[in-house]
C-alpha cells in the first residue's frame, strides 16, 4: 500500500488520543455576562512527552485560555489533551523533536475543539485558536535551554508561548 512506511523506516502511529484533564473557571458569573468591555484573551500552551515503554510515548499538550476585563477574570479554561504514540525507526536520541513537533500537531485540533466547547458551555462565545508552529516553539525552547546552560546559576531562563 502507498500509505505504509517501508519496513524499518521511521514511522509514527497514533495508539490513543484522549482528554487527560479539563478545568473551567467562571468566577464572575452571572455578572460577567453583562460586561460591555472587550475582554483581553491570553492563550498559552506547553507540551511534554515521556516514554511509556519501548517505542511507545505519551505526549501531553496543555492549552490555557484566560479572558479578563481589567483585573477581573471572566473565565479560565485549561485542557490537557494527550496521546499515546508508537514511534519506530527513530533512534531514541532523536525522538524528542518528534514528541515536541509532530505529536502536538496531531493533538492540537482536539484540544482546540475541547477549549471552544468548554468556553461555549461557560456561556461565552468560543475562542478560535489559530494553529501554532510547534517547530518554531521547539527551536525557541532549545535556544532557551542553551542560554540557560551558559547563564550563571542564579539566572533561570524559561521560554513561554503566549498569544
Amino acid at each position: 500500500m502507498a500509505d505504509q512506511q517501508a519496513p524499518g523506516g521511521p514511522s509514527l502511529k497514533i495508539e490513543k488520543i484522549y482528554l487527560k484533564d479539563l478545568s473551567l473557571e467562571n468566577p464572575g458569573a452571572p455578572q460577567s455576562f453583562t460586561s460591555q468591555e472587550a475582554p483581553q484573551v491570553e492563550v498559552s500552551l506547553r507540551s511534554r512527552g515521556e516514554q511509556i515503554e519501548e517505542s511507545v510515548f505519551e505526549c501531553l499538550l496543555t492549552i490555557t485560555v484566560t479572558a479578563k476585563t481589567g483585573d477581573k477574570t471572566l473565565f479560565l479554561v485549561e485542557a490537557a489533551q494527550a496521546g499515546v504514540f508508537r514511534i519506530s525507526g527513530v533512534p531514541l536520541s532523536e525522538v524528542q523533536p518528534v514528541l515536541a513537533i509532530h505529536c502536538p500537531n496531531v493533538l492540537f485540533p482536539y484540544a482546540r475543539e475541547t477549549i471552544a466547547d468548554a468556553i461555549t458551555r461557560a456561556g461565552f462565545p468560543p475562542v478560535v485558536l489559530n494553529p501554532d508552529n510547534f517547530e518554531a516553539i521547539y527551536q525557541q525552547s532549545r535556544e532557551g535551554q542553551a542560554q540557560a546552560t551558559a547563564a550563571p546559576a542564579s539566572q533561570i531562563i524559561t521560554p513561554t508561548t503566549s498569544h
